[in-house]
């Protein structure tokens, strides 16, 4: 296969994972957080970190709600991601999750997993 090839494959790849990711990051509700492992696994594509170089890429766009997305621990390692670190504390604040030392307190309870997507398709 030609170089010109396999980058076409990535080029055509790329986005349309980034869009899946940016899709399933929009499904979490307000006041809840998931995490990038969570993420990858519901899409059975890629790794956690692939969904966080997604998010990375989406910050800043309009309707995708990175900064609802933290690590296994409910850490906000995506902070520096931000044109400021202190702005995902922030706007999880503004929506009732509480964060101290960069980690979402009560993190279990406000934990939201993708699967919940399909049980709630059931739900109507």
């Amino acid at each position: 296969m030609a170089d010109k090839d396999l980058k076409a494959k990535k080029i055509v790849k790329g986005p349309h994972y980034y869009e899946l990711v940016y899709d399933v990051t929009r499904c979490i509700p307000e006041g809840r957080v998931s995490t990038y492992g969570a993420i990858a696994d519901y899409l059975a594509l890629g790794s956690a970190r692939m969904v966080g170089w997604a998010l990375n890429r989406s910050i800043g766009q309009e309707g995708v709600p990175a900064h609802r997305v933290v690590n296994r621990k409910g850490e906000l390692s995506g902070r520096n991601h931000f044109s400021d670190p202190a702005l995902m504390q922030q706007l999880l604040e503004a929506e009732g999750v509480m964060v101290e030392d960069n980690c979402v307190l009560d993190f279990e309870e406000k934990f939201w997993h993708p699967a919940r997507l399909q049980d709630e398709s059931f739900e109507d």
